[in-house]
């Protein structure tokens, strides 16, 4: 199991450049890559989404790549943004009749007007800005796995918590048919003395009454199936894989055998255990939201 959230970092040097990477995760839905990146690694920006998406499946993650030239770099001119200035103060002058002549260190200033030149992000180059993510990526995966060592053992410790309830629920259950057969002939019993009749109850009557109130109140079932997804939890927490989807599906589950087993009984301590568990699932549901 592995969080969504970690940071890693990652370095290379070559020849003549020297690159650092850094990546920053946090919980998503999705993969959602963003990057920062100079204009000349714009084109690299395939490469590396690409080599991140073999390594993550969910979660933001925010990547800043620094290139920073240590040999001599070769600039080239950007002729059309020049070309347009150019004619643009041509222009200029003829329209309005404005005196002056062009001066290059204003062009110079002119943004884009130089840019780095393309041929600069040679084969070394890729190569050690993909040496960098590897790098950082593997940073970026040890926190991520200890990160997620901790969620499996707080959310172990919560489904302890939850199971340890089960058997409360399923024990006062088995009581239930008993309980309800005294209710109801203490409340026939005080029905019959406020009118003073003298009315012979029928056991069989009163037998089906208790049978429908029991069925209409059994959480057995429920119990089952709580028990199974907490099995599936578990198996889910120990999985190496992706788990975060499994895990928020089974969340939900848990909670709807809780709610129905709240629907269900009218009994004090059933209430109060089936109230725990919802409570405990939702302090598992905040620390599920950051597994990827």
């Amino acid at each position: 199991m592995k969080s969504m959230t970690g940071y890693g970092r990652g370095s290379a040097d070559g020849d003549t450049f020297s690159v650092s990477v850094d990546l920053k995760t946090v919980n998503n839905r999705f993969l959602d890559v963003h990057l920062r990146l100079s204009g000349e690694l714009a084109a690299l920006e395939p490469v590396i989404k690409r080599q991140i998406s073999s390594r993550l499946s969910r979660g933001r993650v925010d990547v800043t790549v620094n290139l920073e030239k240590t040999g001599q770099t070769a600039y080239e001119l950007n002729r059309p943004l020049i070309a347009g200035y150019v004619n643009a103060l041509r222009e200029m002058q003829e329209e309005f009749a404005v005196g002056g002549e062009l001066d290059i260190n204003v062009l110079a200033r002119l943004p884009g007007a130089l840019q780095p030149s393309r041929e600069g992000l040679n084969e070394d180059v890729v190569a050690g800005i993909e040496r960098a993510l590897a790098e950082g990526l593997d940073e970026l995966e040890r926190m991520r796995a200890q990160e997620g060592e901790t969620l499996r053992t707080e959310m172990a410790g919560r489904l302890d918590k939850i199971e340890a309830l089960v058997p409360i629920i399923e024990g006062a259950a088995d009581g239930l048919v008993d309980a309800y057969r005294l209710r109801l002939q203490k409340r026939i019993g005080e029905l019959l003395d406020r009118s003073g009749q003298l009315v012979e109850i029928d056991p069989a009557r009163l037998a089906q009454e208790v049978a429908y109130l029991s069925d209409r109140s059994d959480v057995s079932e429920e119990m089952v199936r709580l028990r199974s997804h907490l099995s599936q939890f578990r198996d889910a927490l120990d999985s190496a894989g992706e788990t975060g989807k499994m895990l928020d599906f089974l969340l939900q589950e848990l909670n709807r055998e809780a709610n129905t087993t709240l629907s269900k009984s009218t009994d004090l301590s059933i209430k109060e255990a089936a109230l725990g568990i919802k409570a405990e699932v939702e302090k598992i549901r905040e620390q599920v939201q950051n597994v990827e």
